[in-house]
């Protein structure tokens, strides 16, 4: 990674479909889970590419047009698979006004009010972009810095890299898991599929430890692989490096 200051020369750039909400909705229709989206996109040339790989794993869109352009990510990849990522929000900041229920997964790049009218059975909050929860959720997922910012929860999943993750109710642990050994490519999405495998799995009526495990494994293989959209797993993928 370049140091501040520093300009590096060498690298390759690549157009990626991503987003958390995006990434987090394939990752769990490719789990095997019925999907539906919900958000905005602008009236641009990116506003197709962003829904393709949505449409192509089968989630129901509900996908409004606005003004601001749709939402793009900078990220910067490291030789050993570390990034560093730039949101420019663009139309997510214009979420809202949607009428959902029933189990819910959403995320933090979308604004507060957007997360507050999610009428859910079973609320999931990935904390991503980090800042304090506005809603009493079920389960929330954050990594170890996210989980410094919002402070304790009922339901906890905190992910620690290559170090596992460990799931804590009301502070206390139980379940621990780590994943399967694989060659790091790009960290890119890893923690998208670790959340969409984590919410599938519980929503399955798998075990805490065993839904940990699975999300761990779809870490893993994510993380393995280039790209956003392009590394999320399928269910057979995430059972296979389990039985391996």
């Amino acid at each position: 990674m370049p140091r501040p200051g520093e300009t590096l020369s060498g690298a390759t750039l690549e157009r990626v479909p991503g987003g958390k909400g995006a990434n987090q909705a394939v990752a769990a229709a490719r789990l095997g889970a019925n999907v539906q989206m919900v958000g905005c996109v602008g009236g641009d040339a990116n506003a197709d590419e962003a829904l393709a790989a949505l449409r192509a794993a089968g989630a129901r869109l509900e996908v409004r047009e606005v003004d601001e352009p749709t939402g793009i990510a900078i990220i910067l990849v490291a030789d050993d698979g570390e990034n560093v990522i730039v949101v420019v929000p663009g139309a997510n900041a214009e979420v809202g006004n949607f009428t959902v229920d029933g189990n819910i997964l959403c995320q933090l790049e979308i604004p507060d009010e957007a997360v507050r009218e999610a009428r859910a059975q079973w609320l999931c909050v990935n904390a991503a972009p980090a800042r304090p929860l506005v809603v009493d959720a079920d389960l929330v997922v954050a990594n170890r810095y996210e989980a410094e910012v919002i402070g304790e929860q009922r339901l906890i999943a905190v992910t620690m890299g290559e170090e596992g993750a460990v799931l804590l109710e009301h502070g206390n642990e139980i379940a621990r898991a780590r994943p399967p050994r694989v060659d790091a490519v790009d960290g890119t999405a890893a923690g998208d599929a670790f959340t969409a495998c984590l919410v599938v799995s519980l929503l399955e009526g798998r075990a805490p430890d065993e839904a940990l495990s699975r999300a761990c494994a779809a870490g893993a293989i994510a993380a393995s692989r280039f790209g956003a959209q392009p590394s999320l797993p399928t269910a057979y993928e995430v059972d296979a490096i389990l039985l391996a």
